[in-house]
C-alpha cells in the first residue's frame, strides 16, 4: 500500500475511536447517542482546523480583490507573457499575497477530511443507538432524503457567501456561477447513497463553516469602514 493509503488508514482509526469517546461522552450524560456524538467531534475537529480555515479564507478573499488588476495586468500583456509574469510576481509582493497560499490549508486538511469519509462509512455502530431523530441508521442512506437536501443547500449557501463580493469577472465569474450550481446538486446527489452519520456530518461543518464566515467577513467589512 502506499504512504497515502497508509496515512488514511491510520487517521481514520484514529477518527473512529474518536467517535467512540464522543459516543461515551453521550452515554456518560445518560443519552447514548451517535448522532450527537457524531455532531460533537464535528465540531471539536471545525475548532481544530480554524486556523488554516482562517489563512485559507483570507488569502482566498486577498485572490478575490486583485481580481481587477489581474485582469487588467492580463490585458495589458496579453501578447508578451514573460512580462505579464514579472508584472503579477510584483503586484503579488507589493499586496503581500501569495496565489498557492490558499491551497496549502486545503491540501493539509483533505487527508483528515478523507479520513473522516472513511471512518463514518465504515464505523460500527451499537445497534441499540444506530437511530438518530427520524433516521432508523446512521450507517444507511436517509430514507425520506432530508439530509442530502439540506448537504445541497448548505453547500450552496457556504458557496454563495464566500463568492459575496466577488470582482471576478469574464470567465472566472462564469466558473463561479457554474460551480455555485454544479457543487450543491453533486453533493446533495451522491449523499442519496451515503451514510446518514457520513451526511450528518457534512452538513453540520457546512453550518460551522457558514457561522465561522459570517463573523470573518463582518469583521473584515468593520475594519475596512
Amino acid at each position: 500500500m502506499s504512504i497515502f493509503s497508509d496515512t488514511i488508514d491510520f487517521i481514520a482509526g484514529i477518527m473512529q475511536q474518536f467517535l467512540s469517546i464522543c459516543y461515551g461522552w453521550t452515554a456518560a450524560f445518560g443519552v447514548p447517542s451517535y448522532g450527537i456524538a457524531i455532531i460533537i467531534m464535528t465540531v471539536i475537529i471545525r475548532i481544530l482546523l480554524f486556523p488554516l480555515f482562517v489563512k485559507q479564507i483570507r488569502s482566498m478573499r486577498a485572490m478575490q480583490e486583485l481580481q481587477p488588476r489581474i485582469q487588467e495586468i492580463q490585458k495589458k500583456y496579453k501578447n508578451n507573457p514573460q512580462q505579464m509574469q514579472l508584472e503579477m510576481a510584483k503586484m503579488y509582493k507589493e499586496a503581500g499575497a501569495n496565489p498557492l497560499s490558499g491551497c496549502l490549508p486545503m491540501l493539509i486538511q483533505m487527508p483528515v477530511l478523507i479520513s473522516i469519509f472513511y471512518a463514518l462509512r465504515e464505523y460500527q455502530y451499537n445497534p441499540e443507538h444506530m437511530s438518530f431523530l427520524w433516521l432508523p441508521s446512521l450507517g444507511a442512506p436517509d430514507p425520506i432524503y432530508v439530509l442530502p437536501v439540506l448537504a445541497a443547500l448548505t453547500t450552496f449557501l457556504m458557496q454563495k457567501q464566500t463568492t459575496s463580493g466577488s470582482s471576478a469577472s469574464g470567465v472566472m465569474a462564469q466558473q463561479q456561477k457554474i460551480m455555485a450550481v454544479f457543487m450543491p446538486l453533486f453533493i446533495g446527489y451522491i449523499s442519496l447513497s451515503f451514510p446518514s452519520g457520513l451526511v450528518i456530518y457534512w452538513v453540520v461543518s457546512n453550518v460551522f463553516q457558514i457561522v465561522q464566515q459570517f463573523f470573518m467577513f463582518r469583521e473584515a467589512k468593520g475594519a475596512k469602514a
